[in-house]
């Protein structure tokens, strides 16, 4: 976790603290120890192998399969100290805060999952055939009460934890996971309907599809890292070609995600926009290294090639599946709201949502960086620009969702500005008819840039 603020270590105590307290009110009267106990060892097993998915040490588990299992055979407080033993996993990676957090966390939600057991009219014990179909509905109630605890949980020690000026809105949590756990709950349903055959083998059995599901869930993990892997790989061609973009497609993806996650975009369709952010320019790859470096005035010639940019990285990454709606993006972000933009001239709705995204962003950061023949325009600045040019060249409702999500949430701009003024001095002619904000430096063409941001 890093180092953690007061409010987090504030946090993390009261679900520790919580978790504590309700183990320890009890009853323990009636809980069977043995049944507890092989739970217990389950939720090690399962804590153990745990599938890391991203950074910050963010890892799925089945351990939930056991508590829920405890919840129907043991009762809220059985499942609590169940729950409780994901802190005796042996997983390395987590730190002590971390292993009592989550510890904490998942035995809150065992005991909260227990008590809507017996609220929607469960009964403790091992369920006999007479118990079927009526221990469904309850069951149902304590699998969704123990996801929607564990993930609020979690959303609120990663919000706490998140990096110092990143949308407040996005802590790193897929929501994939969340009726990953809801489907794979089940299975403690099928522990707790076994245990009266197989006893404390039952587990066992159950460690099959418990195994299944890892792997799933790993090959889930695999997927995500590789589709990172392909986009970073792509943007730091990019970089090395141009060195404009170092930087700028981060902040574009960064900039336009807040607009996605302003306007209501699905949590699918924001992760689409956050890679077509980041591979906006990818079709610079396509266009010639003299052209793209060029200090000089461009010629009409060498201008068209910078304008078939989009259609180039099209080209480039059509054949990427993840990338989806994406693609449209890529292909249309230099298109305007009055039809003036390039590379087809399209207006309006004709131009692709993420495509009108990408264009505000991509634009403020263009005004709010330097450039070889102008600073940084500042971000009051770069908001009056948006808010100028809205409804000729920029959506209005995406620029003030832009603006919305910058007043709230602040913006990050170049890390260095200095150096990048340094930087700037030998920028390319290219750069600049491809990013010079709503103003061109030449001033026999005063439209080029408002029509080739």
């Amino acid at each position: 976790m890093g180092k953690l603020s007061r409010i987090a270590w504030l946090y993390i105590g009261a679900v520790i603290a919580a978790a504590v307290v309700v183990i320890a009110r009890g009853p323990f009267a009636g809980i069977d120890w043995a049944q507890v106990e092989v739970l217990g060892l389950l939720v090690v097993a399962c804590e153990s192998i745990a599938t890391v998915l991203k950074s910050r040490s963010l890892a799925w588990s089945a351990n939930s399969i056991a508590s829920l299992a405890a919840v129907i055979l043991v009762g809220p407080v059985g499942a609590a100290i169940v729950g409780g033993c994901t802190l005796l996993g042996v997983r390395r990676g987590p730190s002590l805060p971390q292993r009592l957090f989550n510890a904490g966390m998942f035995a809150l939600s065992a005991y909260l999952a227990g008590r809507t057991f017996l609220l929607f009219g469960g009964h403790v014990g091992t369920p006999g055939p007479s118990a079927f179909p009526g221990i469904i509905g309850p069951f149902i109630g304590a699998d969704a009460a123990h996801v929607i605890v564990n993930f609020s949980l979690l959303r609120g020690v990663l919000w706490l934890t998140r990096e110092p000026g990143a949308p407040a809105g996005r802590v790193g949590l897929d929501f994939k996971l969340l009726f990953t756990d809801l489907g794979y709950g089940a299975f403690g349903l099928l522990i707790a309907a076994l245990w009266s055959v197989l006893g404390p083998f039952t587990p066992v059995f159950v460690l099959i599809p418990v195994f299944i599901a890892r792997w799933a869930v790993a090959q889930f993990a695999a997927q995500q890292r590789s589709y990172e892997a392909t986009v970073s790989a792509l943007c730091q061609a990019v970089e090395t070609k141009d060195f404009y973009t170092r930087g700028h497609s981060e902040r574009v993806s960064r900039g336009s995600v807040m607009i996605a996650r302003e306007i209501g975009m699905r949590a699918e369709r924001a992760e689409a926009i956050r890679y077509a952010g980041m591979l906006h320019d990818v079709g610079k790859l396509g266009v010639p290294t003299s052209v793209l470096q060029k200090n000089g005035s461009l010629t009409d010639d060498e201008y068209a090639a910078i304008q078939l940019h989009p259609m180039r990285g099209l080209d480039i990454v059509r054949e990427i599946g993840f990338l989806d709606e994406a693609l449209a993006g890529i292909m249309h972000h230099h298109e305007r709201i009055d039809g003036k933009g390039y590379p087809m001239g399209l207006a309006g709705d004709e131009i692709p949502e993420f495509a009108r995204v990408l264009a505000v962003a991509d634009a403020f950061d263009a005004m709010t960086s330097n450039r070889s023949y102008r600073g940084a325009r500042s971000v009051p600045e770069g908001v009056t620009e948006l808010r100028k040019w809205a409804g000729t060249q920029f959506d209005p409702a995406f620029v003030d969702a832009f603006v919305t999500a910058i007043e709230r949430d602040g913006w990050k701009g170049p890390d260095s500005v200095a150096g990048e003024a340094a930087g700037a001095v030998g920028e390319s002619a290219a750069a600049d008819a491809l990013t010079a904000g709503l103003e061109e430096p030449d001033p026999a063409a005063p439209l080029r840039a408002i029509e080739s941001l």
